[in-house]
């Protein structure tokens, strides 16, 4: 292709349709009939980026190979698409109006009066192309965050407008995902929402080329042909979007309505092949067949949103598919766990999960979860903070080390078994600070998690401040804990694992980024399978 196309992706009417999983099913659908395509997401937030966001207010904080901070929707576009997204893929009103304000500081505008337009929509259409420049991409795919009407939103959207205009026709089109909602009062669908929300895009300058029309319902042909004619957009292109059992279904529906083929249409790509989603659907079998159940407890202090642990899940949607089973995540609030209740809490479970996270709120559950998994032979991983706080419980209850904790919980510690990195000490900016991005981890030849990877050198993506305090090591070790990955270059603690039981690994590192469709991380599969190893155990004992 002698040109990158741009396919823009807006929202209407509200907020949390799926923008994210459309464009991501598109970029697949594309993907499999043989274009090389990625996606971009261009949030109207002041933040800068994620990272210094709550999870209760935007969810999990997702991190890329090149250590960017982002929505949590790149998750969704490497899981769909097995290809990983960098920095450049997520892009922030803050990031942006950073740009721009530091140009200014340098002088390279020439004393012009800084304004929104041109300057801070010519930073957004550079952002955007990006990508598009590289040469790496035959179409990018960029999702608008927020709805169309958003103060927040006006920029991003006259930048669209500019660039439909700069492309030229058949070079960048614009979908827009909207809401049918159902009146059950009247018994009917209603179309005037969409109707006021493609207006409210007119009024800006920018024509939707394809409707995207959540719903609940079946859209009759009668009311598809109303959307085209109201909305000024072709019959086919009215694409209905039902609600579905999971995201992971989204791909097939969106083909069965033809949105791919009237994309490629739209941007005059002719001679594309049929698309391959053999291996995708092969996923979607296993997925929908199990043949047995695992329950898992999920311990965290943020479980009251699911978006909060998003990667987390799917991680255990593919290592579930990948064994066959239907993984059951039950959430466990660690703020309200303890000692007293631990066992009632955690007893029926096939495993446990205890989840990253930051600040004191809820650790002292989280240990006390740990110490049960433990001692009861229940297959446990932890992720980050998990990790770290099963070197605390082992500290604690093995070590006798009464005290021990980490910096970050009590700076005051006699033993610091978790302490701030060196490189973190005199930092004083949160944002994008921590050690993030993919890091090199050499595993112990022998151990259990050499063997899980097949390999002794990988590489995973990191988001910490803390780390397993090296003083340390020698008394963990000979009282058990193998400390069975390190980082090459600054010899920090990666993974511990106790040999002694059934399954316990600890990761310093959040494997979980990395789970895709195609690719189930190899960690989620081997716990998934320890899990479904203890329950049949626990099982055959019963029967016995």
């Amino acid at each position: 292709m002698a040109q990158t196309k741009y396919i823009f992706v807006t929202g209407g009417v509200t907020s949390s349709l799926g923008k994210g999983i459309i464009a991501a099913s598109l970029a697949k659908l594309l993907q499999a009939r043989g274009y090389k395509v990625t996606i971009q997401k261009l949030d109207p937030y002041i933040n800068v980026d994620p990272g210094t966001l709550n999870p209760y207010e935007h969810g999990e904080c997702y991190v890329t190979n090149d250590g960017a901070e982002t929505d949590l929707d790149l998750g969704h576009y490497e899981r769909f698409l097995n290809s990983p997204t960098s920095q450049a893929n997520n892009v922030t009103t803050g990031r942006i109006y950073q740009s721009v304000i530091e140009k200014e500081r340098k002088g390279e505008f020439l004393g012009k009066t800084v304004q929104v337009i041109p300057h801070i929509t010519n930073e957004i259409k550079d952002r955007i192309q990006k990508l598009g420049k590289s040469g790496n991409f035959d179409i990018v795919i960029t999702e608008i965050g927020g709805t169309v009407g958003d103060i927040e939103s006006l920029p991003y959207i006259e930048s669209v407008r500019q660039l439909l205009w700069e492309l030229g026709e058949n070079n960048a089109i614009v979908v827009h995902l909207t809401l049918i909602p159902f009146l059950s009062a009247a018994g009917e669908l209603k179309t005037k929402p969409t109707q006021h929300s493609v207006k409210t895009l007119m009024e800006s300058g920018v024509q939707a080329d394809i409707l995207v029309c959540r719903t609940e319902h079946e859209l009759s042909d009668d009311l598809r042909h109303k959307l085209a004619l109201f909305c000024n957009v072709k019959r086919e292109a009215v694409i209905q979007s039902i609600d579905a059992s999971t995201i992971y279904d989204v791909p097939n529906l969106m083909l069965e309505e033809g949105l791919d083929k009237v994309t490629l249409e739209r941007l005059d790509l002719k001679g594309y092949k049929e698309p391959d989603l053999t291996q995708w659907n092969q996923f979607l079998k296993r997925h929908k067949n199990p043949k047995d159940t695992v329950k898992i407890g999920l311990v965290g202090k943020y479980v009251e949103l699911q978006d909060s642990y998003k990667s987390i899940l799917e991680a255990f949607i593919h290592a579930g598919a990948e064994n066959e089973v239907k993984v059951v995540v039950e959430s466990i609030h660690s703020e309200y766990l303890d000692i007293s209740n631990a066992e009632e809490k955690i007893k029926h479970l096939d495993g446990i999960l205890v989840a990253p996270g930051f600040g004191e709120r809820g650790v002292e559950g989280k240990i006390a979860a740990i110490k049960y998994v433990r001692e009861h032979n229940i297959p446990f991983l932890g992720i980050c903070l998990g990790m770290q706080m099963a070197v605390i419980e082992y500290a604690r209850n093995v070590l006798g080390l009464d005290e021990a904790n980490s910096t970050e919980m009590d700076p005051e510690t006699v033993y610091p078994v978790i302490d701030l990195m060196e490189d973190q000490k005199n930092i004083t900016n949160k944002g994008g600070t921590m050690r993030l991005g993919s890091w090199k981890c050499q595993l112990t030849p022998d151990s259990m998690v050499a063997s899980i990877y097949d390999d002794t050198l990988i590489e995973e993506r990191h988001r910490h401040r803390y780390e397993f305090n090296d003083s340390f090591k020698n008394q963990l070790t000979d009282a058990g804990m193998i400390a069975s990955g390190l980082n090459p270059g600054t010899n920090l603690v990666e993974v511990i694992e106790l040999p002694q039981h059934d399954w316990f690994v600890g990761v310093q590192y959040h494997p979980e980024y990395k789970s895709t469709v195609a690719n189930p991380h190899p960690l989620f599969v081997a716990f998934v399978k320890a899990s479904l190893a203890h329950k049949m155990k626990k099982e055959g004992a019963t029967m016995a």
